[in-house]
């Protein structure tokens, strides 16, 4: 079975260029299969801001109304999408900018208002594997942001990691697949205030008794959450790491 590596990239390394084109020339020389999922929700914040709205965040979430929805699929969909496909063709890197609109790529279902209400936001119901891999086959890579569907014209905002866990897990049945979740930390820290308490391995048990004793901070939760759903979906591999450490043997891995 081909392997596939499916990385997700964080907001903030999005928001600083510097590292966010070094993590491009980075991905560019990887070999094999590889599909890059990106959030930008530092951009969308500050976009947000200027533009006079408030952003509302629960438990690492963002709470999406019909404005919000509407600047975080320009910014996502539009303006960091394709700065990173232009830039991965810099890079001889040939890439293909997707919402989950986009050849039904992915299909969420709009969440239920109680207990809380998150707005537009979505639960990825179905990936179009069959999609992924006709990019793939075609040497093509594809660059997948937030913004999904719900087959009825509604656009909905899904958290990224959600989005990168569930492509892996789809995609498990036709590669051996990898996901690797990069952002501008060296890993899950046992402190959130010393970056070198960095977590070798977490398991099911060890998660749940740091986020008792309230250790592992509120972005976190559902990074750590999906990574834990992509392992019991059959996907062989996840790490938290370093945008820095891409191509390296670094990072937290999720067991």
């Amino acid at each position: 079975m081909e392997k596939l590596k499916v990385i997700k990239i964080g907001g903030n390394v999005i928001d600083n260029p510097a590292k966010l084109e070094a993590f491009l020339a980075s991905f560019a020389t990887m070999k094999g299969h590889r599909i890059l999922v990106h959030g930008g929700g530092a951009v969308a914040s500050r976009t947000l801001q200027a533009m006079g709205i408030a952003p509302k965040m629960i438990e690492g979430r963002r709470v999406t109304d019909a404005d919000t929805l509407q600047v975080v699929t320009a910014v996502y969909a539009g303006l960091i999408n394709k700065t990173i496909v232009a830039t991965l063709q810099k890079y001889g890197c040939n890439a293909a900018g997707l919402s989950g609109a986009d050849c039904n790529a992915i299909v969420s279902a709009k969440r239920a208002a109680t207990p809380i209400d998150y707005g537009f936001v979505g639960d990825v119901k179905s990936v179009n594997a069959r999609a992924f891999s006709m990019f793939l086959d075609n040497g093509i890579t594809p660059v997948v942001c937030a913004i999904n569907h719900d087959g009825c014209g509604t656009l909905l905002n899904t958290n990224a990691d959600t989005v990168a866990s569930s492509i892996a897990t789809a995609m498990g049945n036709r590669y051996d697949t990898e996901l690797v979740l990069c952002f501008e930390k060296d890993g899950v820290l046992l402190d959130k205030d010393d970056a070198s308490s960095v977590i070798p391995e977490i398991d099911s048990a060890l998660f749940a008794k740091l986020k008792a004793e309230g250790r592992i901070s509120e972005g976190m939760l559902p990074k750590l959450k999906n990574a834990f759903d992509a392992i019991a979906g059959g996907v062989s591999k996840v790490t938290v790491k370093n945008s820095d450490n891409l191509t390296d043997d670094t990072g937290t891995t999720i067991r």
